[in-house]
């Protein structure tokens, strides 16, 4: 099964569920920066995890954005500032 890059970030309202949600988006992804991650995923790896996080949400105060970056060998980052480290293409076991 084909893995892809993914962006994902998000704005959590409340303290509860922002731990929730982070704690399950350390289990699928390396964070970049503190609302966002780099995760990359199978097809049925996103909809895990976007299944599990959706259960953590208040969906009319909280949301989440989801970015395909596209293959491992095609996405590109550039940064200003401080570089951050991305995830390797090693097989993750979550």
């Amino acid at each position: 099964m084909a893995r892809r890059r993914f962006l994902i970030a998000y704005d959590i309202r409340e303290p509860r569920r922002l731990r929730r949600v982070c704690k399950t988006m350390e289990e699928y992804g390396e964070r970049l920066q503190y609302s966002v991650f780099i995760c990359d995923l199978s097809r049925s790896e996103l909809v895990h995890c976007r299944a599990t996080v959706e259960g953590h949400m208040k969906l009319t105060e909280d949301s989440i954005v989801i970015v395909d970056l596209g293959d491992l060998t095609t996405a590109r980052f550039t940064f200003i500032g401080q570089r951050r480290e991305l995830p390797t293409n090693d097989t993750r076991i979550v």
